[in-house]
């Protein structure tokens, strides 16, 4: 590489370093990769211990109980009886408790205890060995309770527990990933294949989103010393890796080969896709790390973990697309459109949908930001009863037999499946004091209306300064039964009863209790959160751009499409619709971590877009052209790529809608609406007609801002290079030119 005059830029620096070095460059980023890859062999992940990392007073009980020294508790199971055509549940109860004995690893087999409608038994017992590979070995159980079940057709008899529900979960996790492993890769090879018309140029991006992902997921098995790792955490890894790794790289190599079908030399072509698209992917993948960042401040595990994991891979992503991609492009040269397709390669195009489209967004401004606007306010209407709920087993797989059992036990035993648990501290619980208290608990219990149900379990630990009682709340979970009962057991059960143990200290946890905790720790962080994410969005669009008018206009952009998602959400999974194609059950809400993450992860995405958009306009108006021609010139020699990256995107996140949680299929339908709807009615549509409206007022910064350095968005003219042409004109002319 010669005449490196007129370099600026960190992204143009580094690609031009890169291309004179490409071996290295090549070698060194292998390398890199290699060295992750052997780090996550040597260095053990980290997960994440719940049991530590709860909110409120039922993060508190829960670290008294992890930290009391009680027995690890072997996986507990349960088998259910109930009436149906026949109701003699005697015989079948025998049954069961003598085939339990007889399977290998069964331990604990507890005598039979009926509902209070008596029309329900219930019969427990454990598992021996370890809880956390209980899962691997219930099988057999499963099966000689089916059998016993078929030997009694008039009962419904099933099975439900800690260790069939692990089973369930990690099949269905396991099959659902496979796919998703075996579809996502040959669907965004096929789209850029189509895209770009080329197999090598189709290739580069996929090929080094995967590398990105690979060497982050190494790296992240060091952070999670310092941020534990929970088990999603590589799901969101491979979703947004995937995702931006693709982006950036296409949004690199067509500005590069745009700029060669010009007429620019190798070095020129170059070192403009560098100063201009590397530079846009430099500034996009700084505001997205910055709106991961923002998920620290909820100081939640596992959103912790989820910054983390999303913040190691966008910066891998962020690190080839600057460094190894431009050496690749030098390397390869006019060879990175090798092995063309017929009939889908083609050096210029005329895409008339976006063409027309634009011609009325200029033609009619005002009109078009009106339609845009009340589609967006339609879509995002839903978001106004936006309810949260927290992750329920019937969120995995709501049909099956393991599911339906559990949900037939809890509404005969509450106190079995959801119960609370009152945990209490004190110097010793093995005195007067804790007595009379147990049983004004008990009678407290059965004044209650209803509200507690019995049996009351009590768990002391080793030491006799720890008691764990437990006791059912009525009603299904979340519901506002299972609230009310929770409130009168802190409120007013707890303190007047283990409260009034001199020095003892009596929190309540559960189910019910972590939830409520959690959304409570939700809502207190989220202002901060979004404050942190707008805040800091805002303050790096205005440094890039020099103009608090697009800084501005970019957040609100953002905003409409965070809204636009959500409205989707609530119209989908908390009202119901299209609950067969989509395989789940509504049930009233979203789930509770899901608005935030969106929020953050949208953010973070629709940046991309933005700033690549933006900075196409702005290289137009730095080379003198009136707005709306810099306009018509940056949105339509973006279309074309910009489609084609959130084909991308709709279809990674589409296909994560396909997976058994109902939570990713929350995630997957958001992200997939959201970047569709970004890419086509606030990119194409909106942001013109605004920018159009606005005039020279897009570049408006007051006085006191204007020590901001310089920042030059249009790349020095070179010997050899044709000035480009406006892509989107007037009928006859030269229209927009798409990838190929």
């Amino acid at each position: 590489m010669e005449n490196r005059g007129n370099v600026k830029g960190i992204a143009a620096r580094v690609a031009i370093w890169s291309a004179r070095h490409r071996v290295l460059a090549i070698v060194g980023w292998i390398a890199f990769v290699a060295a992750t890859v052997v780090l996550s062999m040597q260095v053990t992940t980290t997960e994440a211990n719940y049991a530590l990392a709860g909110h409120g007073d039922s993060g508190k009980a829960d670290r008294i109980v992890e930290e009391a020294g009680f027995p690890e508790q072997p996986a507990g199971e349960m088998v259910l009886i109930q009436n149906r055509a026949g109701s003699n549940r005697v015989a079948a109860a025998e049954e069961v408790t003598r085939t339990l004995k007889t399977v290998t690893g069964v331990a604990e087999v507890q005598a039979p205890i009926e509902s209070p409608d008596g029309r329900s038994t219930l019969i427990s017992f454990s598992l021996a060995g370890d809880p956390e590979t209980a899962g691997d070995r219930v099988g057999p159980v499963l099966d000689a309770v089916a059998k016993v079940q078929a030997a009694h057709p008039d009962l419904y008899i099933a099975e439900a527990g800690d260790a069939s529900g692990d089973k369930l979960i990690g099949d269905e996790l396991e099959e659902g990933l496979t796919r998703l492993s075996m579809l996502s890769i040959p669907v965004t090879l096929g789209i850029l294949l189509v895209a770009f018309g080329a197999v090598v140029a189709a290739l580069l991006p996929v090929a080094l989103a995967i590398m990105s992902v690979v060497a982050a997921i190494g790296l992240m098995a060091v952070a999670s010393r310092w941020a534990p790792a929970v088990d999603e955490t590589t799901h969101v890894m491979l979703l947004i890796g995937l995702a931006v790794g693709v982006d950036y790289c296409l949004f690199y190599i067509r500005r590069e080969r745009d700029e060669r079908r010009r007429g620019a030399d190798a070095h020129t072509a170059l070192m403009i896709a560098a100063q201009t698209s590397g530079r846009s992917i430099w500034i996009s993948g700084l505001t997205v790390i910055v709106a991961m960042a923002g998920m620290f401040l909820t100081q939640d595990v596992t959103f912790v973990s989820f910054a983390t994991g999303t913040i190691l891979v966008v910066a891998t992503a962020v690190l080839g697309s600057l460094t190894v991609l431009p050496a690749l492009l030098s390397a390869l040269g006019d060879r990175v459109d090798a092995i063309k397709i017929p009939g889908l390669y083609r050096r210029n195009s005329k895409n008339r949908i976006w063409n027309g489209l634009l011609r009325v967004v200029l033609a009619k401004p005002l009109i078009s930001a009106m339609v845009a606007v009340a589609a967006l306010g339609a879509l995002a209407a839903p978001a106004l009863d936006l309810q949260t709920k927290g992750q329920r087993i019937q969120d995995v797989a709501h049909d099956s037999a393991v599911v339906k059992a559990f949900v037939a036990i809890g509404e005969a035993f509450p106190s079995k499946t959801t119960p609370a648990r009152v945990v209490v501290q004190a110097d010793s619980i093995k005195g007067a004091e804790f007595d009379q208290a147990l049983a004004a608990f008990r009678t407290a219990t059965e004044a209650s209306g209803g509200r507690l149900v019995e049996p009351i379990d009590v768990d002391v630990n080793p030491g006799g300064d720890v008691a764990v009682v437990s006791v059912g709340l009525t009603g299904k979970e979340e519901s506002p039964e299972v609230i009310s009962a929770l409130n009168l057991l802190r409120d007013e059960v707890v303190p007047d009863t283990f409260g009034s143990i001199p020095g003892a200290t009596a929190l309540v946890t559960g189910n019910a209790a972590s939830s409520v905790d959690y959304n409570k720790r939700l809502s207190d962080s989220l202002p901060l959160v979004f404050a942190f994410v707008l805040g800091l969005a805002f303050v790096l669009l205005l440094v890039s751009f020099r103009s608090v008018v697009i800084a501005i206009t970019g957040v609100v952009l953002n905003l409409f499409s965070v809204a636009a998602a959500y409205g989707m959400l609530v119209y989908v999974f908390q009202y119901g619709n299209f609950e067969d194609q989509l395989d789940f059950v509504a049930s009233g809400g979203i789930t509770n971590w899901m608005p935030m993450f969106l929020f953050v992860i949208l953010f973070g995405l629709s940046m991309d877009y933005h700033v690549f958009v933006v900075s196409r306009i702005r290289e137009g108006h730095d080379r003198g052209l009136p707005i709306r021609e810099a306009v018509k010139e940056g949105v339509g020699a973006t279309a074309g790529v910009i489609t084609s990256a959130a084909m991308v995107m709709v279809a990674v996140f589409a296909l994560f809608a396909t997976l058994p949680l109902v939570a990713t299929k929350e995630l997957g339908v958001g992200l997939a609406a959201a970047v569709l709807l970004d890419a086509t009615i606030i990119r194409a549509v909106l942001l013109p007609a605004v920018m159009t409206m606005l005039g020279r007022a897009n570049w408006w910064l007051p006085r006191g801002l204007r020590w901001l350095p310089e920042i030059a968005h249009e790349p020095p003219a070179q010997a050899g290079t044709k000035p480009a042409e406006p892509p989107v004109t007037g009928a006859g002319e030269r229209e927009l030119t798409p990838i190929g």
